[in-house]
């Protein structure tokens, strides 16, 4: 059998088991919904851009997403910690084939956390602009998830402790997700913030999925498909590097 299947296996089972975490993960994104979604409504109605809860759905599945993948690289401390790592790396199976293996699990994992917070936002009101589109937007999803578990497994691969890894997760992951435009519209932006907006890779995971739900898209659906495909080859090939760099 694959080590890739095993290791996605794996972190299917721990997800499962996880029945706790599943619903932890579905808190944050709920409150940005309906803190925000309801609570800014009227203000972005009155300023002539429609329904602000259509508006911020994408960006909160996007959120769930960003959250469960990246952090997917603490497993990596977790196995290192309790031998586990140790026994998988000197296993006679490519280290890629390892790497490959747990980041399509954490890939997965985050997906379905996407999923289940569209279903979130579905009961809350949200509407697509075709139903179709939703086999689309699963598409960007998984994309989205790839892309940044592959971040987090090259991340989890050169943080040696837990607390260091916690505060480079809180230092890149708010900042990504805040000057995402997951938040605000793109457009009319100051020129400091468009280009950081410009540079962020979560910016165009949530423009993918606004031109495909609710046909408001910024640079198109053809760029953002383009520069997450390049980035998540791009971390892929890093993560590839910097987990067979491990020291058992």
């Amino acid at each position: 059998m694959s080590a890739i299947y095993i290791l996605w296996l794996r972190e299917m089972k721990r997800y499962v088991r996880s029945r706790s975490q599943i619903l932890a993960s579905l808190g944050q994104p709920l409150l940005y919904l309906l803190a925000l979604g309801f609570g800014l409504g009227p203000v972005f109605q009155q300023a002539g851009r429609g329904s602000y809860l259509q508006f911020i759905a994408p960006g909160v599945i996007s959120m769930a997403i960003l959250f469960s993948s990246v952090f997917s690289g603490i497993a990596i401390l977790w196995d290192r910690q309790f031998g586990f790592l140790k026994e998988t790396l000197v296993a006679p199976v490519p280290r890629i084939e390892i790497m490959a293996g747990r980041t399509l699990g954490c890939a997965t994992v985050a997906a379905i956390q996407g999923v289940l917070v569209l279903a979130v936002c579905l009961a809350a009101g949200f509407r697509p602009q075709h139903w179709t589109s939703l086999v689309v937007a699963l598409a960007i999803m998984i994309l989205i998830a790839i892309v940044f578990a592959a971040l987090g497994t090259a991340l989890g691969s050169v943080v040696q402790d837990m607390q260091g890894f916690q505060l480079l997760m809180n230092f890149l992951v708010l900042p990504i997700f805040f000057l995402s435009g997951a938040l605000f519209p793109l457009d009319h932006l100051p020129k400091a913030l468009a280009v950081i907006t410009a540079l962020d890779p979560l910016t165009y995971g949530i423009d993918a999925l606004r031109h495909t739900l609710i046909n408001a898209p910024h640079f198109g659906l053809a760029i953002d498909f383009a520069v997450l495909v390049a980035l998540g080859a791009v971390f892929l090939a890093a993560g590839a590097r910097l987990f067979s760099k491990i020291q058992i």
